[in-house]
């Protein structure tokens, strides 16, 4: 049996929120139980992210797309929102370089493959990415995750 984790629970929520006609109020309650106040700007970036299906988004990918639904929001709010939606377990961040991070919606295990030439995140299941073995952590530190990123290009010819 699989332990209880938060982020389980708030995926679960998303997803049930994703499947109804009117999500609004459902992701106001995700927020509320994420204890995220449901500001307009909170509410209106969780319908940008989880108002369809699944994906990996950049900051400036949501800010462009909250500036075509014409929602009044800086890019500094974007990164403070997509931070806070990750510390609550809401978005999994991953990072593909020093200067360049993607929020995911799906909380679940599993790992990417980082498309170079088209800048774009790829999942890939966590039973396909196997571990011979891990070294030891530090002293009085234990593993908490494991994140995979490939990185790939096109093949030329």
């Amino acid at each position: 049996m699989r332990p209880f984790r938060l982020q389980d629970s708030m995926t679960d929520r998303i997803q049930t929120a994703r499947s109804l006609p009117s999500h609004k109020p459902c992701l106001t309650a995700v927020l509320r139980m994420a204890n995220l106040r449901p500001t307009r700007q909170r509410v209106a970036l969780a319908e940008l992210l989880f108002g369809g299906p699944h994906r990996h988004v950049s900051a400036e990918q949501l800010h462009g797309e909250a500036t075509d639904a014409k929602v009044g929001v800086s890019l500094a709010t974007i990164y403070n929102t997509l931070h806070q939606f990750h510390q609550a377990g809401l978005l999994r961040e991953v990072a593909v370089d020093a200067s360049r991070s993607y929020f995911d919606t799906d909380t679940s295990d599993h790992h990417h493959f980082y498309v170079e030439d088209e800048q774009r995140m790829i999942d890939i299941p966590a039973s396909s990415v196997e571990f011979a073995a891990l070294p030891d952590a530090p002293k009085g530190m234990k593993v908490s995750h494991v994140d995979v990123v490939i990185r790939v290009r096109k093949a030329q010819g």
